[in-house]
């Protein structure tokens, strides 16, 4: 559906060149929700906004279901983007209009549609973002959630393809930002459209993405399924935007509250589960089966967007051969697992 071929965008300030995109790549799937995560300035809005020729790049491509926006003319290029639509971080209503008249606004700029069926249209959108009894409100009365919702059904006005995201939840608390996110699976499952996600909270990516890629100073160092990446980051950064702080601060409780003392006998390991293995007795079948020791010094459960995981931080304790035995158990079901130290 998306296809981004070495792209770059460089920005020039008092003679200054800073390369703000240096060589991405990557693919969307049709009908995927991909995410793309990075810390502030790392290029992510500079990257979405490239996606719809907002900012035009340097070099590179950028193929949107079979077109290549880059070399299209500007009408063309006009048309293409009635397919794409774009949700902001700050709504973008015209306060002056109501909820109605903003969702009706791009039908009455680009569309054929008689009057009777944009109104049509639009009560069925307001309807599909749960705003139908507000049609009449304006901006200024609505909350931060609501705003977001106008913004949706608006964006969603023209049948698009494709719907950009920019930090879209980033203004809103976690009770409204876990609407939203419901929202746009809502929208993908029932509509098929291809959601690409900007952000840098972790959640968000979470809850509601297929695939994620990292990006760090203008380049994407990590890309993979949600699970993965989550899961099994390889990189430095993307552990620090999963855990942030989380790993050293509970290492650190652990050498000092449970004073744990590295031998030859023990370890320290992190094990992940995913899927219906999430649930089974894995820890007590490796025990029985080798005779380590387990002690569970931290545990997470919860899921990526439909999918259960959990994650341990446990001590293994058992002389070498039993501690050989342990590993071999799991890998033989297909546990991963991290020794730690």
């Amino acid at each position: 559906m998306i296809k981004v071929e070495n792209l770059t965008k460089t920005y020039t300030n008092k003679k200054i060149q800073q390369t703000v995109l240096n060589n991405i790549n990557f693919e969307v799937k049709r009908g995927e929700v991909f995410g793309i995560i990075g810390k502030s300035g790392a290029g992510k809005s500079t990257l979405i906004k490239c996606l719809n020729l907002l900012e035009k790049p340097d070099a590179g491509y950028i193929i949107i279901d079979g077109i290549d926006l880059t070399s299209i003319s500007k009408s063309e290029l006009r048309k293409v983007r009635q397919q794409i639509g774009v949700i902001f971080q700050g709504f973008n209503l015209l306060n002056s209009k109501s909820v109605f008249d903003n969702v009706a606004l791009p039908l009455r700029l680009t569309s054929s549609l008689s009057k009777t069926e944009i109104n049509t249209k639009v009560d069925n959108l307001l309807k599909l973002v749960g705003l139908d009894e507000l049609s009449s409100s304006y901006p200024n009365n609505l909350s931060g959630g609501q705003k977001q919702r106008v913004g949706i059904a608006r964006a969603l006005a023209t049948n698009p393809k494709v719907l950009l995201c920019d930090e879209a939840t980033s203004a809103l608390d976690s009770q409204t930002t876990n609407s939203i996110l419901e929202l746009l699976l809502e929208i993908n499952e029932k509509l098929g459209v291809t959601i690409v996600l900007i952000t840098h909270e972790i959640e968000v990516v979470r809850k509601i993405c297929d695939r994620v890629a990292v990006i760090d100073g203008g380049k994407i160092i990590e890309i993979g399924s949600t699970v993965n990446v989550m899961l099994h980051p390889r990189e430095a950064l993307t552990r620090k935007l999963i855990l942030e702080e989380e790993t050293d601060k509970y290492l650190e409780q652990v050498m000092d509250f449970y004073k744990f003392h590295k031998t030859a006998n023990t370890h320290l390991i992190v094990i992940s589960f995913i899927g219906e293995s999430t649930f089974d007795p894995i820890l007590s079948k490796i025990s029985l089966d080798s005779g380590v020791i387990f002690s569970i010094l931290r545990g997470e459960l919860g899921r990526i967007k439909k999918m259960p995981f959990g994650q341990l931080l446990l001590e293994m304790n058992g002389d070498v051969s039993q501690l050989k035995t342990a590993f071999m158990l799991l890998e033989s079901l297909k546990v991963h697992y991290e020794i730690i130290c």
